[in-house]
């Protein structure tokens, strides 16, 4: 098994689930999914997030989807897999289903009834009983889905309570201070180092979160190769180049974090770039306008055009 450590850097996709039009999984467009992302670069994958559409899916499904993407990746890269849940059986159950399957390890963020800092740090103490000594895990701190505010002291406090937390997904924002105390604290050697992957709407701030010490990114977009790139070019020296690169694609990736619709635009761009079979939400989900298309269609036009510029 290919267990996710505190090493792991790179760009990790955030999948979608690909649906059919009647609503069933799209197990074919998975397959198709899978080796995309893997061509654009992935460094791992991480399925079953909110932006997966998880909890629009059955316990049987979303051990099938895993099952489905595990035997496509055949452990070319890790795979981590959302299993948040607002009981621990059922995270629990999950977790362990998914390891026996072959995942690299799974990520948990804090429910909504947890508010105070001891409360944080007590319930994560309850997700370390929980997951047990083998199962490597990402703490998910993502403020705007969770209402949960992590500081930088009780997230600090988690890591030292967490011998298996290898993995912190910094999503809060404005967060760039934050991300550079929790770096600076495990450059001190007064904090075990995890890796920083950073999400903030499809890259947003990619750049900039590099710069603070960020080991990568962990989101998606529905042209994951600017993630690739840009860490690439950062990684390399090539910071001039990461911005104009990230610059390029900014303006798509900006329309495509549009709350509430933004899971519809990066369908229906990845299936016009023939990775699924079709855009399909599963319901409740919001659908694209004519306006809408046409908007997409001009962004991605120029976004083409500015790419080859920078060639």
């Amino acid at each position: 098994m290919n267990k996710l450590a505190a090493s792991a850097k790179g760009a990790y996709l955030i999948a979608i689930t690909p649906f059919a039009e009647n609503g069933a999984l799209d197990l074919a467009s998975t397959d198709r999914m899978v080796d995309f992302y893997l061509a654009k670069g992935a460094s791992g994958l991480t399925i079953l997030g909110i932006l997966g559409e998880a909890t629009k899916l059955t316990a049987e499904e979303s051990k099938l989807f895993t099952q489905q993407v595990l035997q496509r990746v055949n452990g070319r890269v890790p795979v981590v897999v959302g299993a948040s849940s607002a009981g621990f059986a059922p995270m629990r159950e999950l977790t362990q289903s998914v390891m026996a399957l072959g995942a690299s390890g799974v990520m948990i963020a804090p429910p909504a009834s947890v508010r105070t800092d001891d409360q944080i740090v007590a319930y994560f103490d309850m997700v370390n009983e929980t997951l047990g000594s083998d199962v490597p895990w990402v703490l998910q701190d993502h403020p705007v889905s969770t209402g949960v505010q992590m500081s930088t002291g009780v997230i600090l406090r988690i890591i030292k309570n967490s011998p298996t937390c290898v993995m912190l997904k910094h999503e809060d924002a404005p967060g760039l201070a934050k991300l550079s105390a929790i770096r600076a604290a495990s450059d001190r050697g007064d904090a075990r180092r995890v890796a920083i992957l950073t999400g903030n709407g499809g890259g947003l701030f990619l750049p900039e979160e590099l710069t603070r010490g960020a080991d990568g990114a962990m989101t998606g977009f529905a042209y994951p190769e600017m993630m690739v790139d840009v860490i690439t070019a950062h990684a390399a020296g090539e910071i001039e180049k990461a911005h104009d690169i990230f610059d390029a694609y900014l303006p798509l990736a900006r329309y495509e974090q549009q709350p509430g619709i933004g899971l519809a635009v990066r369908k229906h761009i990845m299936a016009q770039r023939g990775v699924i079979a079709c855009a399909t939400l599963r319901k409740p989900g919001l659908q694209l306008s004519n306006s809408d298309m046409a908007d997409i269609t001009r962004l991605t036009e120029r976004q083409t055009r500015r790419l080859q510029e920078l060639q």
